[in-house]
């Protein structure tokens, strides 16, 4: 019996990407970790039809969502879906509250770099 390969990224997802969403589709075939929450100082705003995870130091109680386990061609599919190349995201590392904050490998997440100014701020949780 072979042991499986080690995913080549945990990721945290907090919006469409997340069971139920309108994206999930994108995560078919990998694996989920379970439930998770950033540290303090990070929300979402809502960018229309999905979220958009910013770090904001007033917010208290950080973005709630789902780790999940990616192989490298998911990973790849996840950076074009978020606009990496373009500059809507950049995907980093992403500071989980205890016990996720100790993960091997380290949990990334997709941080939103436009303005949210004008935007409504949805808070900790995205509803699916």
């Amino acid at each position: 019996m072979s042991t499986p390969p080690a995913p080549a990224a945990l990721v945290f997802v907090y919006g469409t990407l997340k069971r139920g969403g309108s994206n999930h589709r994108y995560l078919a075939g990998q694996t989920l970790i379970g439930t998770a929450r950033t540290g303090a100082g990070f929300t979402l705003y809502s960018l229309g039809h999905y979220p958009g995870l910013v770090a904001e130091a007033a917010a208290a109680e950080g973005v709630s969502g789902e780790i999940w386990a990616v192989d490298a061609a998911c990973l790849a599919r996840l950076d074009i879906l978020e606009g990496v190349a373009e500059g809507l995201y950049a995907r980093e590392p992403a500071p989980l509250a205890p016990p996720h904050d100790r993960l091997t490998p380290a949990v990334q997440f997709y941080r939103y770099l436009g303005s949210v100014r004008g935007r409504s701020r949805l808070g900790p949780v995205w509803k699916v």
